[in-house]
């Protein structure tokens, strides 16, 4: 009913707004806009020819496969940086299936940096937009002291520990590249939270792009419930080897998506990938898609969207069982948990009883169909924190890096960052913590930490301002996410995909939410008591800022 009549009133407005424009100002229109897709056909086709011939040029002259990549390569960085909204959207539908697409097409490591071919175009048209609107790119205003911070220490680290890591090394080694890449996984993707912001211009911007995070994670969950099915019935085989190797994941075990797995359930052993590169990867994506998938549930005005977020929530559920990640299955029922008292949906009766009463009996159901698998994944998990407890690891994880110190400085950005063994030796630390203290040293990690304590305040204030209680929620869900992930002391999600892109992009939607709140009431107090000349500025000046990029 809600969304029948909002359509009504969009088709009312839109013909109200035809009414009022004379016949030749609507053919001016119209011209306007078929020249616009004119233009967008003329220009799409063009870079099209172009990187085809060039690709076909590489082609003959070195390898077909080389040719086909750069072409490839070319159209998206092209066309990513004309259509930066598009572009966008595509780097986060994309970050996903990464992993499967990397290994379908021969798990070049060149492949693994592809999704930046969407990402970096566009932050470029989109720090141009911000420039020629004069508007601001940092955002919030609020890091950009810790983020200076920050970046004075890494500078820091940089010359006085990779420089002379590199000068005085036999050349095997390239520590400053290494310091790069590892600055890059550090902050990277910081303004994905700028690129959000101005993405997402209205309420209806903001379902589109939360509801789309939710068929995601719908599609990812089909796809790995398929993966662990075909390894079940045998066709595929699964882990086949002898001593240690029976017990690490494996690319030459690879089934249907993703990257390595490990499934030996004689062995108790079952580690899928999902559709990601490596299992634990797949395992932080089902605790990010946990407060995603929560916000559409209860936040969605729409009744068919919220039943699809219940799908997903139990999709998330299943796959935390069966996947065999030991740290899914602990975290994604206390990150449950936490949002339900955190965001207060726990107060309210009358949506959470229906809601919890269909995820109960679904969870039931699956879990009667086979309790063997619910048990031997909670056996693992309780063998595992027996042997390993948390707290016993992070401590250890701590004192050695503090032990591995050489001064104040670290040793040396990118030291312990695994993408970046591509230029030398680098050290697994197992939490994120530890690897930054390892790599920057205590003055690095003081100043880490503080960038995240203060994102963390901002976003919370951000979501305490909003009034409306669907768009409050939505800021609420996404508030704790980042509160989660920046003091989590266990493993290193902000190193790698999906946390490292979901963190800042779940920043930018919570600095988003209240302007939009505002926008709405704005907007309702001028047509219910009429324009006043302060309002109408204080709208056109929201409306400016809400433009967002084309």
């Amino acid at each position: 009913m809600v969304k029948s009549a909002s359509r009504k009133q969009a088709k009312s407005a839109a013909a109200e707004s035809d009414e009022a424009l004379s016949p030749k100002e609507q053919r001016k229109l119209a011209r306007q806009a078929a020249k616009a897709r004119q233009a967008l056909i003329n220009f799409t086709l063009g870079s099209f020819a172009g990187c085809a011939f060039l690709g076909l040029l590489l082609s003959l002259v070195l390898d077909p496969k080389l040719g086909v990549a750069a072409a490839v390569g070319l159209l998206c960085i092209v066309l990513s940086y004309k259509y930066p909204r598009h572009a966008i959207y595509a780097f986060v539908l994309y970050m996903p299936f990464s992993g499967t697409v990397i290994y379908a097409l021969g798990g070049s490591g060149i492949l693994q940096l592809a999704k930046d071919a969407f990402y970096i175009p566009a932050l470029i048209a989109v720090f141009q937009f911000c420039r020629s609107q004069r508007l601001p790119f940092l955002l919030p205003k609020g890091i950009s002291i810790p983020l200076w911070i920050l970046l004075t220490t890494s500078t820091m680290t940089m010359l006085l520990v990779n420089v002379p890591q590199h000068m005085s090394g036999d050349g095997s080694e390239k520590p400053i590249l290494m310091g790069i890449l590892g600055l890059k996984v550090l902050i990277g993707y910081l303004p994905l939270i700028t690129c959000v912001y101005y993405l997402i211009r209205t309420r209806e911007d903001m379902y589109l792009f939360l509801r789309m995070q939710v068929v995601v994670v719908l599609v990812c969950c089909g796809l790995a419930f398929i993966q662990y099915m075909m390894l079940r019935t045998g066709r595929c085989e699964g882990t086949v080897a002898e001593g240690g190797a029976l017990f690490r994941a494996s690319l030459d075990a690879r089934c249907f998506v993703g990257g390595s797995l490990l499934y030996a359930p004689e062995q108790g052993q079952i580690r899928l990938p999902g559709t990601f590169v490596a299992p634990w990867q797949w395992g932080w994506f089902l605790i990010s898609a946990t407060f995603f998938a929560f916000g559409t549930t209860f936040n969605d005005r729409n009744l068919l969207w919220r039943a699809v977020g219940i799908v997903s929530l139990l999709g998330v559920l299943m796959m935390a069982v069966l996947s065999g990640q030991r740290i899914a299955l602990a975290l994604v029922p206390v990150s449950l948990g936490v949002l339900l008292v955190l965001t207060g949906q726990i107060a309210k009766l009358k949506r959470l009883i229906p809601i919890g009463v269909v995820i109960f009996f679904l969870a039931s159901f699956l879990i009667a169909r086979d309790p063997g698998a619910v048990q031997e994944r909670l056996d693992s998990f309780e063998d595992r924190w027996n042997a390993s407890p948390p707290t016993a690891f992070i401590t250890q994880q701590i004192n050695w890096a503090i032990r591995e110190q050489r001064g104040f400085m670290g040793r040396g950005v990118g030291r312990a960052t695994n993408s970046a063994r591509m230029f030398g030796d680098t050290e697994l630390v197992e939490t994120y913590h530890s690897k930054v203290l390892y790599e920057l040293g205590p003055l690095g990690l003081a100043s880490i930490m503080l960038l995240y304590t203060v994102l963390t305040l901002i976003t919370f204030v951000s979501y305490r301002k909003i009034k409306n209680p669907d768009l409050r929620g939505y800021g609420a869900s996404m508030w704790v996410f980042v509160l989660f992930i920046s003091y989590f002391p266990y493993y290193y999600p902000l190193d790698v995909d999906p946390v490292a892109v979901y963190y800042w992009m779940a920043a930018g939607i919570v600095l988003k939410l209240p302007e939009i709140d505002q926008q709405e009431r704005l907007e309702a107090k001028l047509k219910s008591q009429g324009e006043d000349a302060l309002s109408s500025r204080q709208l056109k000046k929201m409306q400016k800022k809400s433009a967002g990029f084309s």
